[in-house]
């Protein structure tokens, strides 16, 4: 078994489920169990936020540099700890150790971007029409924050939520996907030994329903925060309005890529298809913000495809701790049924690399990585959320019929746009409908910048100052004298 923290942490403790029930965490790559965790309920969950609840005045009430100083030190904990943490990441969410501990880099930069922005949670002062008045706005923490998060980012997902919502002074009650809780409990343990307080931020792990209801029950839990699938953030908007409670959705993504001519004639095919493919295949294309959808100009698509070919057929697949492996494991049999599903449907396309499972890896949830070229774009392999290793493009001719066709879903978290002339590009990105557009690269997010989906890829924004606004009520002060 793993060598890992393994249980639920409330009010500052260690604890198993308060029914005694527990759960095993899988290894994808093995389908072995490799960590027996607590599968807790609805009083679990009341526990943790009564917790937090309690907490939460003595938090709140401590100054942004007080808090920072806590923030700072966890920060620092986490890069120490680096290594040990991603090979915990890797082991439950098979992804390959290099992107684990780059996973654990951007966590413990987003401790130290929200050690600092919560020092700007600034208000201001307005000038009043009435003589003898003054009207000034305060920030103030919202209260008790529960957050629920999908498991192809077990560490990042929680992080980026716990770290805003703790730079604002709030109080968290977090539920990892049950898939992969041992990585928000290493989170969890840094926190504690950084100095932060008990209940301030509590961990726990069950029946998501069950705790989601607590959560969403209990009036004192005042926001939520969730990254997953667009059927459950439409469930929580419902559950939401019985309490009035916040929410933060980051939901599905479905990101269309539009290349233009030039933009493979400045790099060469094979060095943009090479960018291509790294990017497609991070994480077995378990990424919500991972490009999907290609458009690639008829004028260099077949020099693109071409390429991006033998560099698809070339990816091995194997254990995301082998340093040999380019692509480890989907995270279990439904996903990887998933995508079989998807390309055994009618595509009109053609399967130039990959499409099956590997003969090689009789157990685990391999997929081969998989490039369909010529794909019909009213298909369910275009048109649905992938969440795996396949790559689909498709030829075009005119850019706004291009735009016009990425736009046609409800989808719309992240969109890419190659091109080196100017106009074109902006033409695009002003167009395209979607919460991030990147324009000549492959990262569309940062941390220091609002992670935000439109249409019915999200409600609010994570990361950035709108991150930290996101756990921030406004206050108007009308002071008369």
């Amino acid at each position: 078994m793993l060598d890992c923290r393994n249980q639920q942490l409330i009010d500052g403790e260690w604890v198993d489920a308060l029914g005694g029930d527990v759960a095993d965490v899988v290894d994808p790559a093995t389908e072995k169990a490799i960590a027996s965790v607590p599968f807790g309920g609805a009083a679990d969950a009341q526990a943790a936020i009564d917790a937090a609840a309690t907490a939460f005045p003595a938090w709140s009430g401590k100054t942004a540099y007080q808090r920072a100083d806590v923030l700072r030190t966890a920060a620092s904990l986490l890069r120490e700890r680096r290594d040990s943490l991603a090979s915990v990441t890797t082991a439950e969410s098979g992804k390959p150790l290099a992107e684990s501990k780059g996973e654990w880099t951007v966590v413990a930069d987003l401790f130290d971007w929200f050690a600092e922005e919560a020092k700007r949670a600034y208000g201001r002062t307005i000038p009043a029409k009435m003589p003898g008045r003054r009207l000034m706005t305060i920030e103030q923490p919202l209260g008790v924050v529960g957050v629920i998060t999908a498991w192809n980012f077990p560490a990042y997902n929680p992080a980026r939520s716990v770290a805003a919502a703790l730079a604002a002074g709030c109080t968290v009650v977090c539920r990892p996907a049950d898939e992969t809780p041992l990585s928000a409990f290493g989170l969890g343990e840094a926190l504690v030994d950084a100095g932060l307080p008990a209940g301030v931020v509590n961990v726990i792990n069950g029946d998501p329903a069950a705790m989601a209801g607590a959560m969403m029950d209990d009036p004192r839990c005042r926001k939520m925060s969730f990254t997953g699938s667009t059927e459950v953030g439409r469930l929580l908007i419902r559950q939401s309005a019985d309490t009035v409670t916040g929410v933060s959705l980051e939901l599905g993504g479905n990101a269309p890529v539009i290349i233009e001519p030039d933009a493979i004639e400045r790099a060469g095919a094979a060095a943009f298809a090479k960018t291509a493919v790294l990017a497609r295949f991070r994480n077995a294309g378990q990424v919500c913000v991972a490009p999907q959808r290609f458009y690639v100009h008829r004028d260099v698509y077949d020099a693109f495809v071409e390429a991006a070919t033998p560099l698809v057929a070339a990816y091995r697949v194997g254990p995301g701790a082998n340093a040999t492996s380019d692509i480890g494991p989907l995270i279990n049999a439904a996903q990887r049924d998933r995508v079989e599903r998807l390309l055994a449907e009618p595509h009109g396309g053609r399967v130039l690399a990959g499409g099956k499972r590997p003969a090689d890896r009789p157990k685990g949830f391999f997929f081969e990585p998989t490039l369909v070229a010529d794909v019909a774009t009213d298909s369910a392999l275009w048109r649905e959320e992938t969440f795996g290793p396949v790559l689909a493009v498709t030829p075009y001719d005119e850019l706004d019929a291009a735009i016009a066709d990425a736009n046609a879903l409800e989808s719309g978290l992240a969109a890419f746009v190659f091109s080196h002339d100017l106009a074109r590009a902006t033409h695009a990105y002003e167009r395209l409908e979607y919460g991030m557009v990147a324009v000549n690269g492959w990262v569309p997010h940062a941390t220091e910048g609002p992670f935000t989906g439109w249409k019915q890829s999200g409600v609010g924004a994570e990361s950035g100052p709108e991150g930290l606004s996101e756990y921030l009520e406004t206050k108007l002060v009308s002071l008369f004298v």
